[in-house]
């Protein structure tokens, strides 16, 4: 299979300067065949500022997590430059706060800088906590059910602590555990293949398997049931004094508490592909324009108020692409990120992205001296997508989205038709 696709690339490689449409699409055609995907192509000159190349720009496609794109233009429209960490309302002998979605609190993937942490504590009244504005599923529609254990799909929840995320290490057969709370929550189970930490589907209960075979993997990250009475827990064992739960509704004269710059949650979404970061970001959105942390109310504002001129409606559903509903074409995701790059200086936006052999996801691939992408990938079973800029040789920076779905090849076979594709029209276009 490998020779087949090198023959084409090398084909390939003599039509890229200038690009010759029928050569490109044969190249195409090829791969398609020959890895029996479904791929999907876009190449778009922003000097000339047309498309220099198309291949099935207009199908749908399973984006994964070029769904953050949408994510990060949402929040870059709506959010500002601070992250809106709480809302608040204090009265003479209380202050009741509600969340806002900000997934930073604690959680050790975001530089923090105590400010929410200092505020609660040293608030010189007790504390309230709300969840009254919270309305919407722990897990998104059409999220895989069973990967509830995995770190990656963590819970959305409308004040989040520790990235709703407990943490296990395990020293020779001994677990740590944090935060510490969780302790009580751990018990031993019987053995299996290899080591393994499996919490209850509706309870923070958990057990360790110990493993038949030996295994590198020392921590694991579990993703915490959350609730409203969790979060109360967690705020007043870390806080160290109480938080009750109150139900009442947000009013109109609240305060709002900043945390940090959004571009320190960016870097973590588009470099590290932080799924939950991409949810909690959804929910801050929705606050902003309304009384209620839903994602649907963000995306349906985002898509009526700056996304009409899109060529292909986007099939929009969650922040993080975890769920097999959304839907978008390639060249709906070039035009988004036309809308980025029209909005975000370069010098802010290009450094939030993965950067080609040196940051985020594509650290090991697309290596180049400088750089020469700078993008987002999207990764599900079977599925697997990059887009971005593509900075050639010659000095022009270029746009493209390039969708592979439902493969049954190696993942690294159709990372590796994308890599050298692009690395020619890097070097000839």
């Amino acid at each position: 299979m490998r020779i087949i696709c090198s023959l084409l690339l090398l084909g390939l490689l003599a039509s890229c300067s200038p690009i010759s449409r029928p050569a490109l699409t044969k190249k195409f055609n090829g791969i398609e065949k020959d890895l029996k995907d479904h791929t999907g192509f876009i190449l778009y000159d922003l000097d000339k500022k047309k498309n220099v190349f198309e291949y099935n720009s207009a199908k749908y496609f399973t984006p994964a997590s070029n769904t953050k794109i949408f994510t990060m233009f949402a929040s870059f429209k709506i959010l500002g430059d601070s992250v809106p960490a709480l809302r608040y309302v204090q009265n003479g002998d209380s202050l009741i706060f509600w969340g806002t979605g900000d997934p930073s609190l604690l959680y050790k993937n975001v530089f923090n800088n105590n400010r929410v942490y200092d505020f609660l504590r040293n608030a010189p009244v007790p504390l309230y906590y709300s969840s009254s504005n919270f309305h919407t599923s722990s897990l998104g529609d059409g999220w895989a059910w069973d990967d509830y254990n995995y770190y990656y799909s963590a819970e959305r929840s409308p004040f989040p602590v520790y990235g709703n995320i407990f943490t296990v290490k395990l020293e020779g057969d001994s677990p740590r555990i944090y935060p510490p709370y969780f302790r009580k929550h751990y018990s031993r189970g019987e053995q299996k293949e290899r080591n393994q930490f499996i919490r209850e589907i509706h309870s923070n209960d958990f057990k360790f398997h110990p493993g038949l075979r030996r295994s590198s993997t020392r921590e694991w990250d579990i993703p915490i049931r959350v609730d409203k009475d969790i979060i109360v827990t967690l705020l007043s064992d870390t806080l160290k004094r109480d938080v009750k739960p109150v139900s009442k509704l947000i009013p109109q004269n609240t305060k709002t508490l900043y945390s940090m710059p959004v571009d320190s949650l960016f870097r973590v979404l588009m470099q590290e592909s932080d799924n939950f970061i991409a949810e909690q970001l959804l929910l801050m959105c929705a606050d902003a324009v309304s009384d209620s942390l839903q994602p649907e109310i963000a995306i349906k504002y985002v898509k009526e108020n700056f996304l009409k001129d899109l060529q292909d409606e986007p099939s929009w559903v969650d922040g993080s692409g975890l769920s097999r509903f959304n839907l978008f074409t390639p060249r709906s995701v070039v035009q988004m990120w036309q809308k980025l790059y029209e909005m975000v200086p370069r010098e802010r936006l290009f450094p939030l992205l993965a950067i080609g052999g040196k940051k985020g996801t594509v650290k090991n691939y697309y290596k180049g001296d400088p750089p020469y992408l700078f993008g987002k990938t999207g990764s599900l079973s079977n599925n697997h997508c990059l887009s971005g800029f593509l900075i050639t040789k010659s000095g022009k920076t270029l746009i493209f989205s390039f969708m592979s779905n439902n493969f049954v090849a190696p993942t690294s076979s159709v990372r590796n038709n994308m890599q050298e594709i692009l690395k020619m029209i890097h070097e000839r276009y």
